[in-house]
Protein backbone atom coordinates (compact mmCIF):
# COMPACT_ATOMS: atom_id res chain seq x y z
CA UNK A 1 0.00 0.00 0.00
CA UNK A 2 2.86 2.60 -0.63
CA UNK A 3 1.09 4.06 -3.24
CA UNK A 4 -1.16 5.61 -0.23
CA UNK A 5 2.05 7.55 0.49
CA UNK A 6 1.68 9.16 -2.91
CA UNK A 7 -1.96 10.14 -2.40
CA UNK A 8 -0.60 12.12 0.49
CA UNK A 9 1.85 14.23 -1.36
CA UNK A 10 -1.35 15.37 -3.36
CA UNK A 11 -3.47 16.03 -1.26
CA UNK A 12 -0.76 18.34 0.58
CA UNK A 13 0.59 19.98 -2.64
CA UNK A 14 -1.42 18.87 -5.73
CA UNK A 15 -3.66 21.50 -7.50
CA UNK A 16 -7.56 20.85 -7.43
CA UNK A 17 -7.49 19.19 -10.74
CA UNK A 18 -4.90 17.09 -9.85
CA UNK A 19 -6.58 16.16 -5.83
CA UNK A 20 -9.72 15.02 -8.48
CA UNK A 21 -7.82 12.47 -10.71
CA UNK A 22 -6.09 11.39 -7.46
CA UNK A 23 -9.99 10.77 -6.05
CA UNK A 24 -11.20 8.72 -8.99
CA UNK A 25 -8.00 7.00 -8.98
CA UNK A 26 -8.43 6.35 -5.60
CA UNK A 27 -12.08 5.11 -6.06
CA UNK A 28 -11.69 3.00 -9.19
CA UNK A 29 -8.87 1.14 -7.04
CA UNK A 30 -10.93 0.62 -4.01
CA UNK A 31 -13.94 -0.37 -6.10
CA UNK A 32 -12.35 -3.15 -7.90
CA UNK A 33 -10.00 -5.00 -5.49
CA UNK A 34 -10.01 -7.00 -2.47
CA UNK A 35 -8.84 -5.78 0.82
CA UNK A 36 -9.43 -5.81 3.99
CA UNK A 37 -10.94 -3.89 6.60
CA UNK A 38 -8.32 -2.00 7.92
CA UNK A 39 -6.68 -1.56 4.51
CA UNK A 40 -10.25 0.08 3.59
CA UNK A 41 -9.98 2.43 6.19
CA UNK A 42 -6.90 3.39 4.81
CA UNK A 43 -8.49 4.69 1.40
CA UNK A 44 -11.66 6.03 3.15
CA UNK A 45 -8.74 8.77 4.78
CA UNK A 46 -7.53 9.38 1.71
CA UNK A 47 -10.43 9.55 0.08
CA UNK A 48 -11.83 11.79 2.61
CA UNK A 49 -9.20 13.94 2.65
CA UNK A 50 -9.07 14.07 -1.70
CA UNK A 51 -12.67 15.28 -0.94
CA UNK A 52 -12.76 17.88 1.00
CA UNK A 53 -13.75 21.43 -0.67
CA UNK A 54 -14.97 19.88 -4.00
CA UNK A 55 -17.99 20.74 -5.59
CA UNK A 56 -21.62 19.08 -5.14
CA UNK A 57 -21.86 17.17 -8.55
CA UNK A 58 -18.35 15.51 -7.94
CA UNK A 59 -19.55 14.71 -4.34
CA UNK A 60 -22.86 13.26 -6.11
CA UNK A 61 -20.51 11.58 -8.62
CA UNK A 62 -18.23 10.21 -5.62
CA UNK A 63 -21.86 8.79 -3.80
CA UNK A 64 -23.26 7.16 -6.37
CA UNK A 65 -19.98 5.14 -7.18
CA UNK A 66 -19.41 4.61 -3.43
CA UNK A 67 -23.53 3.71 -2.78
CA UNK A 68 -23.19 0.26 -5.09
CA UNK A 69 -20.13 -1.46 -3.52
CA UNK A 70 -19.37 -3.26 -0.62
CA UNK A 71 -15.75 -1.70 0.16
CA UNK A 72 -17.10 1.97 0.58
CA UNK A 73 -15.09 3.34 4.05
CA UNK A 74 -17.61 3.34 6.79
CA UNK A 75 -16.70 6.98 7.65
CA UNK A 76 -16.99 8.18 3.96
CA UNK A 77 -20.44 7.00 3.60
CA UNK A 78 -21.73 8.05 6.82
CA UNK A 79 -20.41 11.78 5.87
CA UNK A 80 -22.30 11.15 2.29
CA UNK A 81 -25.48 10.19 3.99
CA UNK A 82 -25.74 13.66 6.54
CA UNK A 83 -24.86 16.02 3.03
CA UNK A 84 -27.36 18.49 3.14
CA UNK A 85 -27.70 18.14 -1.07
CA UNK A 86 -30.17 15.02 -1.66
CA UNK A 87 -28.29 14.68 -4.87
CA UNK A 88 -24.93 14.03 -2.85
CA UNK A 89 -26.82 12.09 0.02
CA UNK A 90 -29.80 10.00 -1.56
CA UNK A 91 -27.70 7.50 -3.53
CA UNK A 92 -26.18 6.40 0.05
CA UNK A 93 -29.30 6.36 2.16
CA UNK A 94 -30.94 4.13 -1.05
CA UNK A 95 -28.33 2.20 -1.88
CA UNK A 96 -25.73 1.50 0.35
CA UNK A 97 -25.52 -1.34 2.52
CA UNK A 98 -22.63 -0.23 4.41
CA UNK A 99 -24.78 2.17 6.69
CA UNK A 100 -26.01 0.92 9.72
CA UNK A 101 -29.32 1.30 11.33
CA UNK A 102 -28.24 3.39 13.91
CA UNK A 103 -27.07 5.48 11.88
CA UNK A 104 -30.22 5.60 9.73
CA UNK A 105 -32.33 6.62 12.33
CA UNK A 106 -29.90 9.25 13.79
CA UNK A 107 -30.11 10.57 9.47
CA UNK A 108 -34.25 10.05 9.75
CA UNK A 109 -34.12 12.07 12.95
CA UNK A 110 -32.64 15.34 11.72
CA UNK A 111 -32.55 15.52 8.29
CA UNK A 112 -35.24 17.12 5.33
CA UNK A 113 -37.65 15.01 3.92
CA UNK A 114 -35.43 14.54 0.81
CA UNK A 115 -33.32 12.22 3.15
CA UNK A 116 -36.49 10.43 4.64
CA UNK A 117 -37.70 9.94 1.17
CA UNK A 118 -34.87 8.14 0.01
CA UNK A 119 -34.24 5.90 3.27
CA UNK A 120 -38.22 5.00 2.78
CA UNK A 121 -36.74 3.76 -0.83
CA UNK A 122 -34.40 0.86 0.55
CA UNK A 123 -34.68 -2.67 -0.17
CA UNK A 124 -35.43 -3.14 3.38
CA UNK A 125 -36.46 -1.16 6.66
CA UNK A 126 -36.56 -2.77 10.40
CA UNK A 127 -39.65 -1.79 12.54
CA UNK A 128 -37.36 0.92 14.33
CA UNK A 129 -36.41 2.64 11.10
CA UNK A 130 -40.23 2.50 9.56
CA UNK A 131 -41.46 3.95 13.11
CA UNK A 132 -38.89 7.24 12.57
CA UNK A 133 -40.46 7.26 8.90
CA UNK A 134 -44.08 7.51 9.63
CA UNK A 135 -43.88 9.38 12.87
CA UNK A 136 -41.56 12.74 10.89
CA UNK A 137 -42.36 11.76 7.49
CA UNK A 138 -44.38 13.99 5.17
CA UNK A 139 -47.43 11.97 3.24
CA UNK A 140 -45.02 11.44 0.38
CA UNK A 141 -42.54 9.71 2.63
CA UNK A 142 -45.18 7.74 4.25
CA UNK A 143 -46.77 6.49 1.22
CA UNK A 144 -43.63 5.24 -0.29
CA UNK A 145 -43.25 3.61 3.27
CA UNK A 146 -46.42 1.81 2.60
CA UNK A 147 -45.29 1.17 -0.69
CA UNK A 148 -42.09 -0.94 0.16
CA UNK A 149 -42.95 -4.51 0.45
CA UNK A 150 -39.39 -4.84 2.18
CA UNK A 151 -40.77 -2.64 5.21
CA UNK A 152 -41.18 -4.29 8.20
CA UNK A 153 -43.84 -2.43 11.06
CA UNK A 154 -44.06 -2.40 14.45
CA UNK A 155 -47.32 -1.99 16.20
CA UNK A 156 -47.19 1.60 16.98
CA UNK A 157 -46.35 1.81 13.18
CA UNK A 158 -49.24 0.20 11.45
CA UNK A 159 -51.68 1.91 14.06
CA UNK A 160 -49.72 5.43 13.02
CA UNK A 161 -49.40 4.81 9.50
CA UNK A 162 -53.44 3.89 9.89
CA UNK A 163 -54.16 7.41 12.04
CA UNK A 164 -52.94 8.87 9.30
CA UNK A 165 -54.54 7.87 6.25
CA UNK A 166 -57.66 8.68 8.25
CA UNK A 167 -57.47 12.00 5.79
CA UNK A 168 -55.12 10.40 3.02
CA UNK A 169 -57.10 8.32 0.62
CA UNK A 170 -53.65 7.25 -1.37
CA UNK A 171 -52.01 5.80 1.65
CA UNK A 172 -55.50 4.17 2.76
CA UNK A 173 -55.42 2.06 -0.94
CA UNK A 174 -51.76 1.41 -0.13
CA UNK A 175 -52.54 0.25 3.55
CA UNK A 176 -55.41 -2.10 1.68
CA UNK A 177 -52.84 -3.72 -0.50
CA UNK A 178 -50.95 -4.97 2.43
CA UNK A 179 -50.85 -8.41 3.50
CA UNK A 180 -48.44 -7.99 6.17
CA UNK A 181 -51.57 -5.78 8.11
CA UNK A 182 -53.12 -8.16 10.71
CA UNK A 183 -56.94 -8.56 9.92
CA UNK A 184 -58.00 -7.67 13.07
CA UNK A 185 -56.23 -4.25 12.79
CA UNK A 186 -56.96 -3.52 9.10
CA UNK A 187 -60.98 -3.98 9.65
CA UNK A 188 -60.57 -1.05 12.03
CA UNK A 189 -59.34 0.76 9.72
CA UNK A 190 -61.92 0.21 6.95
CA UNK A 191 -64.42 0.84 9.94
CA UNK A 192 -62.95 3.82 11.26
CA UNK A 193 -62.85 5.13 7.37
CA UNK A 194 -66.47 4.34 6.73
CA UNK A 195 -67.44 6.47 10.48
CA UNK A 196 -65.38 9.62 8.88
CA UNK A 197 -67.11 9.08 5.56
CA UNK A 198 -70.58 8.78 7.02
CA UNK A 199 -70.01 11.84 9.51
CA UNK A 200 -68.77 13.94 6.60
CA UNK A 201 -71.51 13.15 4.22
CA UNK A 202 -74.27 13.76 7.06
CA UNK A 203 -73.03 17.07 7.33
CA UNK A 204 -73.14 17.73 4.28
CA UNK A 205 -76.66 16.36 3.66
CA UNK A 206 -78.56 15.57 7.11
CA UNK A 207 -81.89 15.38 5.03
CA UNK A 208 -80.02 12.27 3.31
CA UNK A 209 -79.24 10.53 6.60
CA UNK A 210 -80.60 7.31 6.32
CA UNK A 211 -79.45 6.62 2.44
CA UNK A 212 -76.16 8.08 3.52
CA UNK A 213 -76.27 4.39 5.85
CA UNK A 214 -77.31 2.53 3.20
CA UNK A 215 -74.61 3.74 1.10
CA UNK A 216 -71.70 3.62 3.50
CA UNK A 217 -72.27 0.03 4.06
CA UNK A 218 -72.12 -1.06 0.71
CA UNK A 219 -69.02 0.75 0.54
CA UNK A 220 -67.88 -0.57 3.80
CA UNK A 221 -68.48 -4.16 2.02
CA UNK A 222 -66.96 -3.23 -0.99
CA UNK A 223 -63.79 -2.38 0.43
CA UNK A 224 -63.62 -5.45 2.43
CA UNK A 225 -63.89 -7.49 -0.73
CA UNK A 226 -61.36 -5.18 -2.42
CA UNK A 227 -58.58 -5.17 0.18
CA UNK A 228 -59.69 -7.61 2.90
CA UNK A 229 -56.53 -9.37 3.60
CA UNK A 230 -55.80 -13.06 2.68
CA UNK A 231 -57.71 -15.28 4.72
CA UNK A 232 -54.41 -17.88 5.41
CA UNK A 233 -53.87 -16.60 8.84
CA UNK A 234 -57.28 -18.04 9.91
CA UNK A 235 -56.80 -21.14 7.93
CA UNK A 236 -54.00 -22.00 9.88
CA UNK A 237 -55.75 -20.62 13.25
CA UNK A 238 -58.69 -23.36 12.40
CA UNK A 239 -56.49 -26.09 12.00
CA UNK A 240 -54.70 -25.83 14.99
CA UNK A 241 -57.55 -24.58 17.62
CA UNK A 242 -59.45 -27.27 16.42
CA UNK A 243 -56.55 -29.75 17.10
CA UNK A 244 -56.81 -28.22 20.60
CA UNK A 245 -60.83 -28.52 21.06
CA UNK A 246 -60.55 -32.09 19.40
CA UNK A 247 -58.03 -33.10 22.09
CA UNK A 248 -60.30 -31.46 25.04
CA UNK A 249 -57.92 -28.60 25.59
CA UNK A 250 -59.95 -25.60 24.46
CA UNK A 251 -61.01 -24.36 27.63
CA UNK A 252 -60.84 -20.85 29.13
CA UNK A 253 -57.36 -21.13 30.48
CA UNK A 254 -56.36 -21.69 26.31
CA UNK A 255 -58.32 -18.58 24.94
CA UNK A 256 -57.48 -16.34 28.04
CA UNK A 257 -53.49 -17.69 26.73
CA UNK A 258 -54.53 -16.19 22.97
CA UNK A 259 -56.02 -13.14 23.98
CA UNK A 260 -53.24 -12.04 26.05
CA UNK A 261 -50.79 -12.85 23.46
CA UNK A 262 -52.87 -11.13 21.23
CA UNK A 263 -53.74 -13.95 18.94
CA UNK A 264 -56.91 -12.51 17.34
CA UNK A 265 -57.50 -15.43 14.94
CA UNK A 266 -56.91 -17.83 17.30
CA UNK A 267 -58.81 -16.36 20.01
CA UNK A 268 -61.81 -15.58 18.00
CA UNK A 269 -62.18 -19.18 16.35
CA UNK A 270 -61.55 -20.89 19.58
CA UNK A 271 -64.69 -18.79 20.61
CA UNK A 272 -66.38 -19.52 18.09
CA UNK A 273 -65.93 -23.48 18.99
CA UNK A 274 -67.08 -22.84 22.11
CA UNK A 275 -69.93 -20.71 21.55
CA UNK A 276 -71.00 -22.61 18.14
CA UNK A 277 -71.21 -19.60 16.54
CA UNK A 278 -69.78 -18.35 12.95
CA UNK A 279 -66.12 -17.36 13.10
CA UNK A 280 -67.48 -13.60 11.27
CA UNK A 281 -70.22 -13.31 14.19
CA UNK A 282 -67.59 -13.84 16.69
CA UNK A 283 -65.15 -11.46 14.97
CA UNK A 284 -67.16 -8.34 14.68
CA UNK A 285 -68.25 -8.96 18.33
CA UNK A 286 -64.77 -8.61 19.18
CA UNK A 287 -64.18 -5.71 17.40
CA UNK A 288 -67.83 -3.84 17.99
CA UNK A 289 -67.54 -0.80 19.52
CA UNK A 290 -70.94 -1.84 21.79
CA UNK A 291 -69.08 -4.60 23.97
CA UNK A 292 -72.54 -5.80 25.46
CA UNK A 293 -71.99 -8.86 23.31
CA UNK A 294 -68.65 -9.77 24.49
CA UNK A 295 -69.40 -9.70 28.34
CA UNK A 296 -72.69 -11.99 27.46
CA UNK A 297 -70.58 -14.57 25.53
CA UNK A 298 -68.04 -14.54 28.26
CA UNK A 299 -70.90 -14.88 31.07
CA UNK A 300 -72.45 -17.20 28.87
CA UNK A 301 -69.63 -18.98 28.65
CA UNK A 302 -68.66 -18.74 32.72
CA UNK A 303 -65.37 -17.47 31.50
CA UNK A 304 -63.78 -14.81 34.91
CA UNK A 305 -63.65 -11.31 34.33
CA UNK A 306 -59.87 -11.49 34.09
CA UNK A 307 -60.64 -13.72 30.91
CA UNK A 308 -63.47 -11.00 29.78
CA UNK A 309 -60.89 -8.01 30.33
CA UNK A 310 -58.53 -9.65 27.86
CA UNK A 311 -60.88 -10.19 25.34
CA UNK A 312 -62.36 -6.72 25.95
CA UNK A 313 -58.62 -5.44 25.72
CA UNK A 314 -58.30 -7.38 22.27
CA UNK A 315 -60.67 -5.96 20.42
CA UNK A 316 -60.12 -2.81 21.51
CA UNK A 317 -58.19 0.05 19.24
CA UNK A 318 -54.58 0.09 20.27
CA UNK A 319 -55.57 -2.46 22.65
CA UNK A 320 -56.37 0.54 25.10
CA UNK A 321 -59.50 0.68 27.35
CA UNK A 322 -59.89 3.96 29.44
CA UNK A 323 -60.32 3.49 32.87
CA UNK A 324 -63.39 4.47 33.75
CA UNK A 325 -64.77 2.41 30.53
CA UNK A 326 -63.54 -0.93 31.89
CA UNK A 327 -65.33 -0.16 35.38
CA UNK A 328 -68.53 -0.04 33.65
CA UNK A 329 -67.95 -2.79 32.06
CA UNK A 330 -66.64 -5.09 35.22
CA UNK A 331 -69.42 -3.43 36.80
CA UNK A 332 -72.42 -4.94 34.06
CA UNK A 333 -70.15 -8.04 33.41
CA UNK A 334 -71.05 -8.72 37.55
CA UNK A 335 -74.87 -7.80 37.00
CA UNK A 336 -75.30 -10.23 34.16
CA UNK A 337 -77.26 -13.12 34.74
CA UNK A 338 -75.33 -16.31 33.71
CA UNK A 339 -78.60 -18.12 33.11
CA UNK A 340 -79.99 -15.36 30.82
CA UNK A 341 -76.98 -14.78 28.88
CA UNK A 342 -76.94 -18.48 28.06
CA UNK A 343 -80.52 -18.29 26.81
CA UNK A 344 -79.86 -15.65 24.73
CA UNK A 345 -76.65 -16.94 22.97
CA UNK A 346 -79.19 -20.54 22.22
CA UNK A 347 -82.03 -17.90 21.18
CA UNK A 348 -79.45 -16.45 18.55
CA UNK A 349 -78.18 -19.93 17.39
CA UNK A 350 -81.75 -21.13 16.64
CA UNK A 351 -82.65 -17.72 14.90
CA UNK A 352 -79.36 -18.17 13.30
CA UNK A 353 -80.19 -22.10 11.99
CA UNK A 354 -84.05 -21.41 11.49
CA UNK A 355 -82.90 -18.59 9.00
CA UNK A 356 -80.30 -20.77 7.20
CA UNK A 357 -82.47 -23.50 7.15
CA UNK A 358 -85.51 -21.36 5.19
CA UNK A 359 -82.88 -19.73 3.15
CA UNK A 360 -81.88 -23.26 1.98
CA UNK A 361 -85.52 -24.29 1.60
CA UNK A 362 -85.80 -21.24 -1.02
CA UNK A 363 -83.07 -22.48 -2.82
CA UNK A 364 -84.61 -26.13 -3.43
CA UNK A 365 -87.02 -26.42 -6.29
CA UNK A 366 -90.33 -26.49 -4.58
CA UNK A 367 -92.75 -29.22 -5.40
CA UNK A 368 -96.89 -28.46 -5.87
CA UNK A 369 -99.47 -31.08 -5.92
CA UNK A 370 -101.14 -31.35 -9.35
Amino acid sequence: MSFLQEFDVVVSQGSGESRERALWYATDLLIVGRYTEDEIWMFGEIIGRLERDIETATRAKLAKRLARTDNAPFKVIDKLAFDDSIEVAGPVLRQSQRIDTRTLIANARSKSQNHLLAISKRKSLCEGLTDELVSRGNSEVVRSVAENHGAQFSDFGILHMIKRSESDSILFEQLGHRKDIPRHTFQQLIAKASDNAKKRLESERPEAAGQIRNLVTDVTGALHAKFGPASKDYFHAKRAVAKQHHRGNLNEKQIAEYAQSHEFEETTVGLALLCSLPVDVVERALLDKNRDIVLLLAKALAFSWETTMALLFLGAPVHRIMAHDLEAMKQKFAELSAEMSKGVLEAYRSRRQAVAADSENRRLPQLHAS
